[in-house]
């Protein structure tokens, strides 16, 4: 009568035996991943907005014109990992409106603990301006500054070695970035918040 028992313990013992051996692969490349990890020590590229200029700025009733002109610089504080830039648009926002955009950016490779500077030029795009983007655009135009946000979208990949990532989204944001219309004023460097 004992015998009809012992292919069930079998089985249970195999379930057991799956169990573990499923449990320790988990534990390994956990534990792989952490290693990698602690000796890659990823950091967050930083942003920065160097320099800022328009041409051509002239507001037409609700439709405005002009090139911005922004330099940018890209810091790569990571002393293992490369990025490759494969694309990036950039676009000027003001009050939550775009009202410049550029595609134009060439692919760059920044190498490790480097910091690249490159320049956009997003062009103002044909759109109607919202009544209150208009008239605050207006008022600041009187001033010489326009306040602008400048937003980042870059398509990238990093390089470890001989390893390349999948490619990623990258958005960077910077916030209060002030374009003088006159050329002759300094400009203040504008740091930028960076998300992947």
């Amino acid at each position: 009568m004992a015998r009809p028992a012992a292919p069930r313990s079998r089985q249970g013992g195999l379930i057991r035996c799956i169990a573990i051996m499923v449990l320790v692969t988990i534990i390994l490349f956990g534990l792989i991943i952490l290693i990698i990890w602690l000796e890659v020590r990823p950091k967050l590229l930083t942003f920065t907005v160097e320099e800022s200029s328009v041409h051509g700025f002239h507001l037409e009733k609700n439709h405005i014109n002009g090139t911005f002109r922004f330099s940018m610089k890209s810091y790569n504080p990571n002393s293992k990992v490369s990025v490759y830039y494969n694309s990036m648009n950039v676009y000027v926002v003001y009050d939550e409106q775009t009202i410049a955009f550029s595609d134009a950016v060439v692919p760059f490779f920044q190498p490790r603990h480097n910091g690249t500077q490159f320049v956009v030029k997003p062009v103002a795009q044909p759109v109607l301006l919202m009544g209150s983007v208009s008239r605050d655009l207006r008022l600041e135009e009187k001033t010489g500054d326009i306040e602008v946000a400048v937003k980042v979208k870059a398509n990238i990949r990093f390089r470890l070695g001989i390893w390349k990532s999948s490619e990623r989204t990258l958005r960077v944001f910077c916030s209060s970035v002030v374009v003088h219309i006159s050329s002759a004023k300094n400009f203040e460097r504008s740091y930028c918040d960076v998300h992947l």
